[in-house]
């Protein structure tokens, strides 16, 4: 894999070596790419990923070049393509991480860059390293992803998180998922297909309290307004889905709750010192995570070590 665009790239194998690699990174400094230069390149809002891969990337000994809102700070704003932007980058840089907000834009990056692309989200697309470091937390907390019971809850038409983390857990045996969002926002069509060619279980819902009492796995998401066509609509179905202290607490023992954040209104800070609450942890999670797969994807192997395919196990 020399590029990095959807989640269904990686095998049970793959994500295990990612997985021991991180174990191994956590909390620590290495300079082995040290004199490599990773091209931060966002055409859309970010802190998290965008703060994490640059520390990730300085902790492994290398260095960054960045932009933060490159709609407005690249040659994009002159009316520059995609394309080119990105065949220039090629002469900057070892690595581009890539955020944008039209679907498949990272593809049309990977089609056109000798070097390697990480898509860090493109529109209602995917965001595939979010989903490998929210697996990664399920299974530091849970201890493996086989036999998972899951709900999804909230954004589930636009939010590409939830969706890519959806993709992989295709992957496990014995996983039970549940979508908990209004119709307007159900997964798309795409997903399910993908889930029931795996023989993945899914139920769709619209009431969050009793998926919340029996799974293991809460993933709650915000309600995304820069993918809504009218700020009317979105009004609508914001606050729909919100998990109080009270809710959170007639979850089942070892149950968690995890988001991809930023939360704006949906988990209540009265729940950040739940023993179910490990939205936050799942963050140092996630950059260790990112750590691991910039060292793997600059390696001299160029990144094979990540597969490929898309079978299951």
């Amino acid at each position: 894999m020399h590029h990095l665009v959807r989640t269904q790239q990686f095998t049970r194998a793959s994500l295990k070596q990612l997985f021991a690699l991180a174990d191994e990174l956590e909390k620590k400094q290495d300079d082995s790419l040290r004199g490599k230069i990773m091209a931060s390149l966002f055409f859309e809002p970010s802190t998290r990923t965008r703060f994490s891969f640059e520390s990730a990337m300085m902790r492994l000994g290398g260095n960054v070049l960045t932009t933060e809102n490159g709609r407005e700070s690249s040659s994009s704003a002159k009316g520059e393509t995609l394309e080119d932007t990105i065949r220039v980058m090629n002469y900057y840089a070892d690595i581009i991480v890539m955020r944008h907000p039209e679907e498949g834009a990272s593809e049309r990056a990977s089609k056109v860059s000798e070097i390697p692309v990480i898509n860090a989200g493109d529109g209602a697309g995917q965001h595939p390293t979010q989903a490998l470091l929210d697996l990664y937390t399920i299974q530091r907390e849970h201890g493996s992803a086989d036999g998972i019971s899951i709900a999804f809850v909230g954004d589930l038409k636009y939010g590409r998180a939830a969706r890519s983390l959806a993709y992989l857990l295709g992957k496990f045996e014995g996983v039970k998922i549940t979508f908990v969002s209004s119709p307007e926002l159900r997964a798309g069509d795409d997903l399910k297909s993908y889930l029931k060619r795996h023989n993945t279980q899914f139920e769709e819902i619209e009431a969050m309290r009793e998926a919340m009492q029996k799974v293991d796995v809460v993933y709650q998401t915000r309600i995304q307004k820069e993918r809504f066509a009218s700020e009317e609509e979105y009004k609508r179905l914001k606050g729909h889905y919100v998990i109080d202290r009270k809710l959170a607490d007639s979850m089942k023992k070892g149950a968690i709750i995890i988001h991809p954040l930023p939360r704006v209104g949906e988990i209540m800070p009265e729940v950040d010192d739940s023993p179910h609450a490990v939205y936050f942890k799942q963050v140092g999670y996630g950059h260790s995570v990112r750590m691991a797969l910039l060292k793997t994807m600059l390696s001299s192997k160029g990144g094979s070590a990540l597969g490929g395919n898309e079978k299951k196990g």
